[in-house]
Parts: C-alpha cells; structure tokens; sequence
C-alpha cells in the first residue's frame, strides 16, 4: 500500500511547529477577538476604548437567572429578598464592570441597584470609580450609571438631614465616605470632557440626569421626562417596587451648596470653551438641544444668576442687547429657531424662564406682530403657547384679536392648543371670553348636535346606524341581549389625536361661564339618543358627558333634558368600561331630582344579570347601592337625600367660613363694639356661635 509522502529535514520540522502553534492560538483567542469587537461597536466614536473583558457562559447563565429572579420579586419578604441581593452582590464582586457593560446581564446591574441599600450604593460607586467617562459613553453601561445617579440622589438628601457618623460601622479599614462626595469624585472625572459628551449618542443622557441631580430639581417629572431620556428608552423595573421608587423621585430635593458651586463651574467652563457659534450649533443639535435647555433652566430658576444681567451668562449668550434691530445676526437666529422642530424647544425653555424685562424686549420685537402666524404654524405655534402664558392682561387682550382671525385655521387642522390656553389665560385674567365664543362658532359654521361631533373630530360615518344597535323585534338580539350591549359598546376604529384635544377643549369651555358653556349645553340636547348612547362609550367624549353633568354650571333644567336622552339605554352603558363612568356620574346630577334618580335605578335593577358579568357593571351597582334599592327602596332614598344633604352642609360651612375670613379689622371692630354695647362679650359670642354651628352640622 502506497505510503503518504512526508518531507523531512530540521527546516520542515520548524515550519510545521510553527504552523501548529499559530492555529491553536488562533482557535483560542476566537471569542476574544469577537467580544472585542462587540466592545468596540458600543463605542462608535472613539479610536480608543478601554477592555473591561467578558463573563464567561456560566457567569453569564448565573446572572441570567438571577435577572429573572429579580424581576418577578416574588420572595416571600424583605429579609429573604436581601439575603438573595448579597449572594448576588457576593459572585458579581470584582465583576461589576464586566456586567455593566454586558448586553444580555446589564439589566441585572440596573435591578441591583434600584433594590441596593446606601452602603450598597455606595460600594458600587466605588467600583465605577475611576471608569465613569468610559461607562457614560458605553452603549449598555450607560443605563447603569443613570440608574446609579437616580437611585444615589435621595440618599444625599438623607445624609443632609442624619450626616454620616465618620465613627460608626467601620469594619475591616474601610473608609466611609459621603455620596456628596462620591458624585463631586464623579463630576472631577468628567471634568474637561464634558462639552464634547453633550453630544455623545449615550452619555449625553447620563449628563442631563447628572444635571437634575446637582440642581435638586424632581428627577419624575412630565416636563423633563422629554429632556431626560428619549421616548425609546427600555423601562427597566422590578415588580412592585415601582410605587417605591417613584415616591424618591417626585418633589425637589435638598442639596447640598457644594452643588450648586459644581453647576456654576460647569456652566462657567462650558461658556469658555464654547464660543456663540457653537451655542447655536448645540441649539438645533438633537443631543445638545436637551443639555441647552437644561443648562439654561438652572442658570435662570435653579441658580438664579443675576436673573440673566450678567454679561457673560449663558442666557446673554443666547439672547443679546440687539434683538430690537431685525438686520442683526442674533434677531434671524432666534427667528429662526421658532421654526426649527429641534430648536423651537429651547425658545420654549427661553420664553418660559427668561426675566420679565427681557421676556418683554423679546415680546415686543419677535413675537407682538407675528403671534398670529406664530400660533397657525404646526412648530411655532408651541412657542406661542409659552408666550400666551406670560402675558400681561393687556398684552392678552392684542393678542386675542390677532389671533382669533386664525381660528378657522386652527379649527380646521385640529390644532386646539392654542385655542385652549387663550380661554384659559382670558379666564385667568378676568377678561370677556365672549368674543371667543362667537369666533368658535362662527369658524364651525354649523348648528348644534354636528358641531359637537365637529368639535370632537368624530366623523359620522364611525357612529353605528340605530338599526344595527338596538332593535326589539330582532330575535337574535332578544335571545343574547349581553351581545347587542358589546356591540354598541364598540369604539371607532380610528382614534385621531385630534380627538383628545377637541375633548380637552369642550370640558375648559363647559368650566368658563357665558357663551362658551351655553354652546356646548346646547350642543349635548341636540343630540338624539342613537349619538348620545355612541358618544357616551367613546373614549374621549365620555369625559365631556361626565363634566357636563357634574359641572358648577349645569343648570337643574339641563340635566333633566339631557338625562331624558339616555333613557332606555342606562343599563347598557352601565357594562361598557367608558359608559359607566357617566352612569356614575348621573348619581351627582340627580342631586336634586329624586324621582329621576329612582327612574334610572329601576333601569339598572332590569340589567342585574348582564351588570354582575362585567367589572364595570358591579362597580356600577356597588356606587348605585342597588343591593340596598331592592331590599329597603325607603331607606336608599333617605340615603340619597343624606349624601346630598351633608354636601350642601359643607358647602355651606365653608362660605360661612370663608366669608368670616373675608371680613376687614374694621368690620370685626365694629361687630365688637356692638356686642360690647349691648353687654355680651364678643368671645362669649363668638364661641356660642361656633358651638351652635357645630351642633347643626353635627
């Protein structure tokens, strides 16, 4: 059998070594070179990253478990949840970066922290230590020092008001140290690199929340929930600890001044290494526009820097002397930015917190002659919000006339905004909404039960025919009356963001008293009872029936009509999630009207089988205390007259009150020299008076 042929001698021997020797280091460094390149794509914009290394497949399964564990939270208490927390800590010691940084266990980190004790907290901040410019940038990582910043904040205020005893539980020479001083640590490595981390794709969020932290400011807050992180953002929580974690969050915070002294520098420092040209760069950069507005919200509220007189402010930055000249560099920026989808925000943030004297310079010469435009453009109407909410009462009343041209406008691309904050700030500054009212009108151009649905933007069409919702004589429907409540309980389709707005819109016109409540009153009994009943379920006009019949302005008249129109169709609303909240809502209306509200309990009582079914029917029939209308109907409408007793009881307690406190030093004078005169001590009368008021609310 022919043999393979081999070359031989010392030359070959040494070059098959080598061959060998190459292939096995390449098999062994495989993974290596495979999560280094996974480490570099975090980093997209640095040529240079620092390896914190990999776990390996069994402390990857460990952490994975422990991940689900932690998420379920179901321990059976405290104490065994934390015995659980230090095991983990204990495997994860020396790991920490390595986890922080890792895809599939970084949301363990982020668990970890939201249930860690301060010491614990404190631990971790240690470990971070020294790494945080290169965690901040990392894709992963940088949801861990969020987490870590948001968690640490209330711990500081704790240590403001118990400071940390320097003596107590040391223990193997470790040195305690304050969170204070763990977030200055953190800001001195920062220091020098934060400008150019405004922009970083991850970091720039990291710094933001570092921001809100130093200034005290509510770290769960609607307003900068927009500003602190992106709508994409994973929310990562453990069950049942979110009530916990959200009562830390809400409400400023106690800080410290060293603080407020750090803010200041970093303002400083960024105002020297950025010229105006880079200033509006980062204004109509996505990544820079958030820190922009930040940086300025705490200059102008937070700080309170001179109020912007200083020269070399960041607001003065921004905003100049020489806005009054239109030819100027600085008016067409700030012009330009009213348009701009991205920097329209920091003029929101502008207008907002500016001076009062330069919100009026910046009035005068960018906004007055334009509001109207302003308000009819999709970006810069929002700008013109801000604006409407700092005017004076005669400013006000210009722009209700430059804008009210524009209502036809508005109406037509359902942007109600605008025309919501003018009732409410006309409202607010005692000026006549008449005008308002009529140019409402005018701009639907139809008479009343449409122009509801107009208001609303529900098109007819999405409402069922009468045919197809209720129908005695149909068999099917007579042998499943459950089945005809579901399908009438239907909801259109299509729900256009227009709709909440024209909602909102009707409930502030139904609180403003005159022509503007009179409108939609008049709309709601023009309806028949096939709209009615649809309009009853839909998600948001349910809200408008509900205001409608428990507002201070509905008149006893109003109510008995419209509740006529729900006649026949209680029962059914009384199962729908949307429609029961206004079967809810007709045991305040009929306040006053006992014989209605026995009318509609006996519809109720004939839909007892179908209302037990639903959640909504039983909260329905628990609020109605139907148990109790069944069985003792004498002692439900003695209940009934009660309730409405005792709330005209208080109302009537707290005008006395208010009426007492209203009176002038004069007035009590005088009420005591006519006490004195006739031979009662005006504290005898007093207190016989409040012991007679007592016994009759009592």
């Amino acid at each position: 059998m022919p043999k393979q042929h081999k070359s031989r001698g010392r030359r070959e021997e040494k070059k098959r070594k080598r061959d060998d020797t190459q292939y096995e280091g390449d098999s062994t460094s495989k993974k290596q070179k495979s999560a280094e390149t996974a480490q570099a794509e975090d980093y997209p914009n640095d040529e240079e990253f620092v390896w914190f290394g990999v776990l390996n497949e069994e402390e990857q399964e460990y952490f994975r478990r422990a991940d689900e564990l932690l998420e379920l939270n179901q321990f059976n208490d405290h104490e065994e949840r934390n015995l659980f927390l230090a095991n983990v800590y204990r495997e994860a010691n020396e790991k920490e970066l390595k986890i922080a940084c890792s895809q599939s266990c970084s949301r363990l980190m982020e668990r970890l922290i939201q249930l860690s004790s301060p010491s614990q907290l404190k631990n971790l901040f240690k470990k971070f230590s020294g790494n945080f410019l290169n965690l901040v940038k990392h894709r992963f990582a940088s949801h861990c020092c969020e987490t870590l910043f948001v968690q640490s904040a209330p711990v500081v205020t704790q240590e403001i008001i118990s400071p940390v005893d320097d003596q107590q539980n040391i223990a193997d020479g470790d040195v305690i140290v304050s969170m204070e001083n763990l977030f200055l640590y953190t800001l001195n490595e920062l220091e020098g690199h934060i400008e150019y981390l405004f922009t970083d794709r991850s970091a720039s969020h990291s710094i933001r929340l570092l921001l809100v932290v130093l200034s005290g400011q509510p770290l769960s807050r609607p307003v900068t929930a927009s500003i602190l992180q992106s709508k994409k953002k994973e929310g990562v929580h453990v069950a049942g600890n979110e009530s916990k974690s959200a009562e830390l969050l809400i409400g400023e915070r106690v800080v410290p001044s060293s603080f407020q002294d750090a803010l200041s520098k970093i303002i400083s420092d960024t105002l020297s290494r950025l010229d105006t040209t880079s200033l509006r760069v980062l204004a109509t950069h996505p990544l820079g526009n958030p820190v922009l507005q930040l940086l300025l919200q705490i200059e102008l509220f937070t700080l309170r820097k001179a109020r912007g007189n200083d020269g070399n402010s960041l607001f003065r930055k921004i905003v100049p002397d020489m806005i009054s000249d239109q030819n100027n560099e600085a008016f067409s920026f700030l012009n330009s930015l009213l348009y701009d989808p991205i920097g329209s925000r920091l003029m929101e943030t502008i207008v907002q917190y500016a001076p009062g004297k330069y919100f009026r310079l910046l009035y005068k010469h960018c906004f007055k002659e334009q509001i109207g435009s302003l308000s009819r453009n999709e970006i810069a109407g929002y700008v013109a919000i801000k604006v409407l909410e700092r005017l004076s009462k005669e400013d006000l009343q210009e722009a209700v006339h430059l804008i009210i041209p524009q209502f036809s406008s508005l109406i037509e691309r359902s942007r109600m905004s605008v025309i919501r904050i003018l009732i409410e700030r006309c409202t607010s500054r005692g000026l006549d909404t008449g005008p308002i009212g009529g140019a409402i009108s005018n701009a639907y151009s139809i008479g009343p039960g449409p122009r509801i649905l107009r208001i609303l933007c529900i098109d007819l069409n999405d409402v069922p025919q009468e045919e197809q919702r209720t129908n005695p004589q149909d068999a099917e429907l007579k042998a499943n009356p459950l089945k005809g409540i579901r399908e009438s309980a239907k909801l259109p389709a299509k729900n256009e963001p227009g709709q909440l707005q024209g909602s909102l819109l009707a409930q502030l016109m139904l609180s403003s008293p005159g022509h503007l409540s009179d409108m939609i009153y008049e709309d709601l009994l023009a309806l028949d009872s096939r709209l009615a009943g649809f309009l009853a379920r839909h998600t948001n006009a349910t809200h408008v029936f509900q205001c409608a019949l428990t507002a201070p302005s509905s008149t006893l008249e109003f109510r008995r009509k419209f509740i006529q129109i729900l006649y026949g169709q209680i029962g059914s609303l009384a199962t729908d999630l949307s429609g029961s909240r206004v079967v809810d809502a007709l045991w305040t209306a009929t306040r006053s009207l006992s014989h209605v509200r026995e009318r509609i309990a006996t519809e109720i009582s004939r839909k007892e089988e179908f209302l037990r079914e639903s959640a909504s029917g039983r909260a329905v029939w628990r609020n109605w205390m139907m148990d109790l209308f069944l069985r003792r109907k004498s002692q439900w409408l003695n209940e009934g007259r009660a309730r409405a007793g005792d709330q005209r009881a208080s109302k009537a307690e707290n005008s006395s009150i208010k009426a007492d406190a209203e009176k002038s030093k004069i007035q009590i004078a005088r009420e005591k020299f006519a006490l004195l005169k006739k031979g009662v001590g005006y504290s005898h009368a007093t207190s016989s008076t409040a012991k007679t008021t007592r016994n009759r609310s009592n």
